[in-house]
């Protein structure tokens, strides 16, 4: 992988830059308004029924507890469709990856940079939802500032296993199969909602599998400036997870692109 990859990859990343400013009132809106749809509905409706959560020694609001896993839901959405179906228009309908592929650019660079831009867009959306998410005071800073890294490197790993279902896929309708299998079930049991301890044994072992799960103890670490002994695993889960998916996603895009 070294010897093909240069810093060529970044004309790729700026592509894609340019695409996204071009548009960038349509991306800017979601992680504006997503956010204020959640607090609403879940912070207010239902934190009226469920009062209070008990959360790693402490007693928190149910607002308090969820706006982290928002961010966190946001940085999974943002990255894996970015590299799911933006990567698979721009590689099968828009014929973007076979003009890249007729220049100097090697396949492991468009590949590494269309991972690298996922984790970008999982950063900047980040950064416009701590904006409205801290209106209402659900982030402590400094350590608030941490979500910012902690985004890309998690948009990375979700990019990577998104890019990597794009390799396999035939068509675009067949990604339903891992947002059913693979995205709604760290939606639903990676402590989102409710915290993890809650669930079957059994059930809170299988959320450890989960990378969505590592993403929202990080993002609660950050936005509460609390640090124990999960934060390390957590983090480096999330590398391990990326160093292992990136070759796995290039490997499987180029035998999909190469024959």
């Amino acid at each position: 992988m070294r010897a093909h990859l240069s810093r060529r990859f970044i004309r790729v990343w700026q592509r894609n830059l340019s695409v996204y400013r071009q548009n960038w009132r349509i991306s800017f809106l979601p992680p504006i308004l997503e956010p204020l749809f959640y607090l609403l509905a879940f912070g207010i409706g239902m934190g009226l029924l469920v009062g209070t959560i008990h959360y790693q020694g402490r007693v928190i609001s149910y607002s308090t507890f969820i706006a982290p896993a928002l961010i966190a839901i946001n940085i999974m959405n943002s990255a894996f469709f970015e590299n799911t179906y933006g990567s698979f228009v721009r590689m099968y309908y828009q014929k973007t990856f076979d003009a890249m592929m007729a220049t100097p650019l090697t396949l492991e660079e468009i590949i590494t940079a269309e991972i690298i831009w996922g984790g970008t867009k999982a950063c900047l959306a980040t950064a416009i939802m701590m904006m409205v998410i801290s209106m209402f005071g659900l982030i402590s800073y400094p350590a608030g500032l941490l979500l910012i890294p902690v985004s890309f490197l998690s948009g990375v790993a979700f990019g990577a296993v998104g890019m990597y279902f794009t390799g396999i896929v035939k068509s675009i309708e067949l990604f339903n199969l891992p947002i059913f299998l693979f995205i709604t079930p760290m939606f639903l049991f990676s402590g989102t909602f409710f915290p993890v301890t809650n669930l079957p044994t059994w059930v809170q072992k299988l959320a450890l599998i989960f990378p969505l799960t590592h993403v929202v103890n990080l993002t609660r670490a950050c936005s509460y400036s609390l640090w124990n002994e999960q934060i390390p695993w957590s983090l480096g889960y999330l590398i391990i997870f990326s160093l292992v998916f990136l070759p796995l996603a290039i490997g499987r895009m180029r035998r999909r692109l190469i024959r």
